[in-house]
């Protein structure tokens, strides 16, 4: 039995038409995929219908951790490997797996992310590495902010092949969903006690320097300036999350300083 029969790949969605197949294309090695819908109207269920792996269940949206959490009550197998509906898995990836043999005491392993704008790989990306295998009895989600973050308890690996990550949704659907994760990083960022924020996060509760520094950041330090228009494109979209975000934090305190003052 190799690592590959232990594993079940675990995927959240909402209207992932122009991305599920890729994902899918990469999981013909699962025995079984547990994908947890948020309602789709996309067409994304008549896909995932075609993969003969997978198995929908169809859950109201709440948060992103909750959705996770419930996702891990429906996997049978000891490991997971948590996957957003743009991954895709890289062939080196799926071979370093086949291979795999983790000792007891690791719980999990992270993954380094190639960044792609409609297939062109970039140089660079603000995207971390994640931890997307994990064991499941020792994993548990959190929400941070518009992200969900999973929390293990022990010793957390990293793997040397890489994800690809490749959201084609259209750019309209993009900004709606910018509007959304502003808000709720706004509310997580200005209701955390200042001490337990990260130094990027301080400098995001400054309001104007963030989509400065991502703009500048993105395209010299990570290189994205030497990718064509993709680079460009990906710049300017980092510059807008973050711009909505200022934006966000600043209404919410001028709101709170009006209530203060009446």
């Amino acid at each position: 039995m190799t690592m590959l029969d232990q594993v079940t790949p675990l995927i959240i969605t909402y209207n992932e038409g122009p991305n599920i197949s890729r994902t899918l294309d990469k999981l013909s090695w699962a025995q079984r995929i547990v994908v947890i819908d948020s309602g789709s109207t996309d067409g994304t269920v008549e896909m995932l219908r075609c993969c003969p792996q997978a198995e929908v269940i169809q859950r109201p949206f709440i948060d992103a951790a909750s959705q996770c959490n419930f996702g891990l009550t429906q996997v049978m197998s000891p490991w997971v490997l948590s996957l957003d509906a743009d991954y895709e898995l890289s062939d080196e990836l799926i071979r370093e797996l086949t291979s795999l043999e983790p000792p007891e005491s690791t719980v999990g392993y992270r993954v380094r992310f190639v960044y792609r704008i409609y297939g062109r790989p970039l140089r660079g990306s603000l995207y971390p590495p994640r931890t997307v295998l994990y064991r499941k009895d020792k994993a548990c989600y959190r929400q941070e902010g518009h992200t969900q973050r999973v929390v293990l308890d022990g010793e957390v690996l990293r793997l040397d092949g890489i994800i690809y990550h490749d959201d084609r949704k259209p750019l309209a659907r993009w900004l709606t969903s910018q509007q959304r994760y502003a808000r709720e990083e706004a509310r997580y960022l200005l209701d955390r006690q200042r001490g337990a924020l990260r130094r990027t996060d301080k400098i995001r509760l400054m309001g104007w320097p963030a989509p400065i520094g991502v703009f500048f950041y993105t395209l010299f330090v990570k290189g994205c300036l030497f990718d064509g228009w993709p680079g460009w494109y990906y710049a300017l979209q980092r510059t807008i999350a973050e711009m909505l975000i200022a934006l966000e934090i600043m209404d919410r305190r001028a709101a709170q300083q009006l209530t203060d003052t009446t």
